[in-house]
């Protein structure tokens, strides 16, 4: 490759990143115009770019008049990480205790954007069982393990408007209160027919909430005294692991 073409394919990559990170905390979506307000690139330039990304899962393209979003190949990025941060290794004594104590399947999910993702997780031993797998990455608004997260969030409602209906909204809110006095939350036959989810968030420096916790077990074995029982187990493991990866006291 000559040194020209060489030179047009970094300046193309180097374009490309700045695409992505002109997308900043509390931004859902960007239309071509804001992006061009906080990139040097021409309109022309902007739209070939981000056709490549949008191939490559790191831009979504949605609605009309058309808007941009990032993509699941950031959230896949956002994964490999966070398993760099060693959340996995960091929680693990925690779940295994939580393992240990419900005979569940237990999992450890890391907030990323509109999602919550996978990075941890030890299926339970029994035959009767769910489990979702590490990478399986799932809307926030959706289960308990991405409401234990979004109501400890100072930006919720960024994530529930436009994705929850209206006449929904003010039951939804009342929950997330709900879950922040409780400090976990429930779901049953929500996201898996017949399973049973409860969740507990953890947090990091600065009082932030990273992810969840989370137990998965069928109805048929979780009934109302164990959803309690394991609920008070996942609030002492997720203390614990907030503890580890620098919470305020």
């Amino acid at each position: 490759m000559s040194t020209d073409k060489s030179n047009e394919g970094v300046r193309a990559v180097d374009r490309a990143l700045d695409i992505l990170m002109a997308f900043r905390a509390g931004d859902r979506q960007l239309s071509a115009s804001e992006l061009l307000k906080r990139v040097d690139l021409s309109r022309p330039t902007l739209y070939r770019l981000l056709r490549t990304l949008e191939l490559r899962g790191f831009i979504v393209s949605v609605g009309e008049p058309q808007r941009f979003q990032l993509g699941p190949s950031v959230a896949h990025l956002a994964h490999m990480w966070t398993s760099g941060l060693d959340l996995a290794t960091l929680s693990q004594s925690m779940m295994r205790r939580l393992w240990e104590q419900t005979g569940e399947t237990v999992a450890l999910l890391v907030h990323h954007g509109e999602e919550r993702v996978c990075v941890a997780e030890m299926p339970s031993a029994q035959p009767l069982s769910f489990k979702r797998g590490v990478g399986h990455s799932e809307k926030v608004i959706l289960g308990a393990s991405g409401r234990a997260i979004l109501a400890f969030a100072p930006d919720a409602l960024q994530y529930i408007e436009g994705r929850i209906p209206k006449a929904r909204q003010k039951a939804y809110l009342d929950e997330l209160v709900r879950i922040r006095e409780a400090g976990y939350a429930i779901s049953r036959d929500e996201l898996i027919r017949g399973a049973v989810a409860i969740a507990a968030p953890f947090f990091s420096a600065g009082s932030k909430v990273v992810g969840s916790l989370a137990v998965y077990g069928p109805s048929a074995r979780v009934d109302d005294a164990q959803v309690r029982r394991i609920a008070q187990c996942l609030l002492e493991a997720a203390r614990d692991l907030s503890q580890k990866a620098g919470a305020d006291h």
